[in-house]
């Protein structure tokens, strides 16, 4: 097997592990209360403040990369003689900006940082309400959120094929909702707000990042602080009580404050294995690599969870997926389609005074 091969294996294996663990952790934190406690704002806005966190710790490593890297240019290497060797390579933390926080630059981010807080709100929230195996079918409809906002916001259309793909999604989810056996009706309300957010936020992304250098570190250090200040209100209004009460309890176990640390380092590990495995393979093996991880997550669930399979479930599960996968097809084929072609290369000007044959 070539280097290559296992290079992009391992990454693949990783985004995987880092994935269903983070959903994993997070469904252990949101409702075993014998763990964590019934507090999902409070142990959303822990998250944040441990992403905010390492962003800050990853952008002062960067700072040193690029101090050190500077030191000795690639010019310099290649000037001097006899050097056959490959010029160093910029460190990992070269990519992390500086951390700080300019009060401008974070109003400007704040609407993006609202719709943020109810995006991961309403995820922990299904995750907490909805048994695991049922959790990618209670948010699958984030594309056709993603349609209806791009027709509404922002007068782009959609092919037939497009819509096809839709209703293949919209059925899988009320079969799968119908399959359910612990149906939850308020975790499938907080799927379907969630994957309305997520759909906002990437379209609330696009506009805001020019804000930030186009630097989407930047943009997650500034959402992560705007939004610890966003939970506090929250917080203090609907689990004041339940977090005095767990003082001499959860709140003071290693178990419970490793899970939360090691749940916010996977929150903002996922980011770093998705652009890898996007770099590694393309746009289209990291959505077919996402949809293949979902199906293992939920099978997985019935077995550790002991959430009882139905026919029906599992249907919706595979319909969900199957229209999510010939959505990315579909999209993919249609803006190759439409990308402009390169005009042919100018044929090189005969010389003056040549002859034609």
């Amino acid at each position: 097997m070539s280097g290559n091969a296992v290079y992009i294996g391992s990454v693949v294996a990783t985004y995987w592990i880092v994935s269903i663990s983070m959903v994993y952790l997070n469904k252990i934190l949101m409702s075993n209360e014998g763990v964590s406690i019934p507090a999902p704002l409070f142990v959303t806005w822990f998250q944040c403040v441990v992403t905010a966190l390492i962003c800050w710790a990853a952008g002062k490593c960067g700072e040193r990369a690029a101090a050190g890297y500077s030191t000795v240019s690639q010019e310099d290497f290649e000037s001097k003689p006899g050097n056959t060797a490959s010029p160093p390579k910029p460190s990992f933390f070269a990519q992390f900006p500086k951390a700080t926080y300019e009060r401008e630059v974070g109003r400007k981010v704040f609407p993006l940082s609202v719709v943020f807080v109810c995006m991961i709100t309403f995820n922990n929230l299904c995750l907490k309400w909805v048994e695991v195996s049922f959790y990618n079918v209670a948010r699958s409809l984030t594309i056709v959120f993603n349609v209806f906002f791009s027709f509404t916001m922002l007068g782009i259309t959609s092919s037939p094929k497009t819509l096809f793909c839709l209703a293949f999604v919209i059925l899988g989810f009320f079969i799968g909702s119908h399959g359910e056996l612990n149906f939850s009706v308020k975790g499938t309300v907080a799927g379907v707000c969630s994957s309305l957010f997520v759909s906002l936020n990437s379209i609330f992304t696009k506009k805001i990042l020019p804000v930030v250098d186009d630097n989407h570190w930047r943009l997650t250090f500034y959402n992560n602080i705007n939004a610890t200040f966003l939970f506090m209100p929250l917080i203090a209004y609907y689990e004041k009580d339940v977090i005095i009460s767990a003082i001499n309890d959860q709140l003071v176990s290693p178990v419970f404050w490793t899970a939360m640390c090691v749940a916010g380092f996977f929150g903002f590990s996922i980011g770093i294995v998705t652009v890898l495995q996007i770099k590694a393979t393309s746009p289209l093996s990291h959505n077919i690599s996402g949809t293949a991880k979902a199906a293992v997550q939920s099978m997985m669930a019935f077995y550790l969870w002991g959430n009882e399979p139905t026919v029906l479930g599992v249907l919706g599960i595979f319909t969900v997926l199957g229209g999510s996968l010939l959505y990315t097809f579909v999209k993919m084929s249609e803006n190759r389609q439409s990308a402009p072609v390169a005009p042919p290369p100018a044929s090189a000007p005969q010389n003056a005074g040549q002859s034609k044959v």
